[in-house]
This record gives structure tokens, sequence and C-alpha cells, in this order.
């Protein structure tokens, strides 16, 4: 007998000591976002004291996982092969979600009017973050 799922999928973001300001800058830029729970490393490790050992938080809606990871990321990061896809309410939203993603970021596609958006963007965070921001006409 196939086994059903019962539980959802949650995506997990990793980052290298930057997962609270990644976090933080993620929830401030989007209506309907909150954080839900946070736990720092300790002196006691395996991370650095400080660093996020386990945090939620909910993105329009839809949880996330996250943390600092005590690993080397050197084979491994954020890339614009995934992105965070967000079905934006109304241009003031898309407007703030731009302006705060982009700062310090790369544009990959720039926030106007395309033949399938009323406005769109394509863009990576500082933090290395990819999203694909769009409302639609």
């Amino acid at each position: 007998k196939k086994a059903t799922r019962t539980r959802p999928i949650t995506p997990s973001l990793r980052f290298t000591g930057k997962c609270e300001a990644a976090r933080k800058l993620t929830v401030r830029s989007f209506g309907d976002s909150k954080i839900t729970a946070i736990e720092h490393y300790t002196s006691d490790g395996p991370g650095a004291a400080g660093t996020v050992k386990e945090a939620t938080f909910e993105l329009c809606g839809r949880g996330f996982a996250c943390a600092d990871s005590p690993s080397d990321h050197a084979n491994f990061a954020f890339s614009p092969a995934m992105s965070l896809f967000v079905d934006v309410a109304d241009e003031e939203e898309i407007e703030r979600a731009f302006a705060g993603l982009s700062e310090g970021g790369k544009v990959i596609m720039p926030l106007k009017e395309y033949p399938f958006a009323k406005r769109f963007a394509w863009l990576s965070d500082r933090f290395g973050m990819t999203w694909q921001l769009m409302l639609h006409a």
C-alpha cells in the first residue's frame, strides 16, 4: 500500500552566520509574515555562540525553517536555479519587497512590466537568496 504524506514539506534555508539578518529582512519585506521561533547556539556549540541553531518564520502564510550551519559551505550556496516565487498582493507590496530585497543584492530582471505580468522582478538579495516577485495584470 502506498504511504500518504500527512506532514507539509517545509523549505529549509542554511546560512553561514547571517541567518538572523536574512530572516528579519525577509519578514520585513512582505505582509502576512512573521517570525515564529528561534533558538541560538550557546558556547557549547557546535555553531558559533549567538548564531541561529534553529528558527522558523512564515512568509505570506507559508512556513520556512532556517539556521546558521556550523558546516563549511564552500561547495554549496544559494543559486538562481532555485528561487522563492512570491505572487504579491499589490503595487505597494511589490515596491517594498523589491526595494528591501534588492538593496545590496543583484537584480537579474528589473522591476517592470513584462508580457506575462503587470510587474515582475527577479533578484538575489544580499544573502544570496533568489526571489521572483510578480504582480499579475
